[in-house]
């Protein structure tokens, strides 16, 4: 079914999407920053299931990196998979801020704007001479984007410029039969951010429609689909994926 390329896909959300595409068919080229075990457990994961998969290594927010990471990406397609192509990339990577905007330093600011704009927009760029027609870009965004919650001002910015570039992105590739759309988790349980502590999670059950914190496998499922037959005509779309939160 192809190679899809996730960034950030040694934990959480990412490592969930990396064991459904395997589960569901794909070759799967997964990226850490720093956690190579995290990410070779996802890889043997994957193997122990009769599907291939490989980790390597990017910061998505250094873009110098990114010319020298299309051609490891180019390497491994030969090598593992024999193809040249890949079907899809999921622009995944990323990390959280809790600080209120007066507490916000120039340096968080930079960081949050290379990882989740700025990378995904470059990275994109660098990777699409290698997606095979008929292929499939997602953005993770965030359900921030559309609930203003304090703490979190630059990230929600960032993610809500994605989903602009989203549109965008599916605008210009459309001529390559190129789909692009985001997916936007609501309350997941991951380590983003370090987690949450038990007041806060009861304060996002409380307000989510059907009473839980989501769990990455959910989210992951719904990123699948968009690669799969059953996405082939939604494009240019963020689906929000939070089990009903703040309607």
């Amino acid at each position: 079914m192809g190679v899809i390329v996730i960034t950030g896909g040694s934990r959480g959300i990412g490592a969930s999407t990396a064991l459904e595409c395997a589960k569901r068919g794909f070759g799967v080229i997964l990226t850490y920053k720093s956690d190579v075990d995290a990410a070779n457990s996802i890889v043997r994961r994957i193997s122990e299931t009769g599907a291939k998969a490989v980790a390597l290594e990017l910061d998505v927010s250094d873009t110098s990196t990114f010319a020298g990471f299309r051609r490891s990406v180019e390497q491994m397609l030969l090598q593992v998979w024999n193809v040249r192509r890949i079907t899809g990339l999921i622009n995944n990577a990323g990390h959280g801020l809790f600080n209120r905007i007066e507490t916000v330093s120039e340096s968080e600011f930079d960081g949050l704007f290379n990882v989740h704009l700025k990378g995904p927009f470059f990275l994109t760029q660098t990777l699409l001479p290698l997606f095979s027609p008929e292929s499939s870009i997602v953005n993770i965004t965030s359900a921030t984007t559309r609930v203003a919650t304090a703490g979190v001002a630059p990230y929600a910015s960032f993610k809500g410029a994605l989903e602009v570039l989203t549109r965008y992105m599916a605008k210009e590739f459309g001529d390559m039969r190129i789909r692009v759309n985001a997916v936007s988790p609501g309350a997941i349980r991951t380590e983003l951010g370090g987690g949450v502590s038990r007041e806060f999670e009861a304060a996002l059950i409380s307000q989510t429609a059907l009473g839980r914190i989501g769990e990455p496998d959910e989210v992951a499922r719904a990123i699948v689909s968009l690669f799969t037959a059953d996405g082939q005509w939604i494009n240019a779309q963020t689906i929000e994926v939070s089990g009903g939160y703040v309607i």
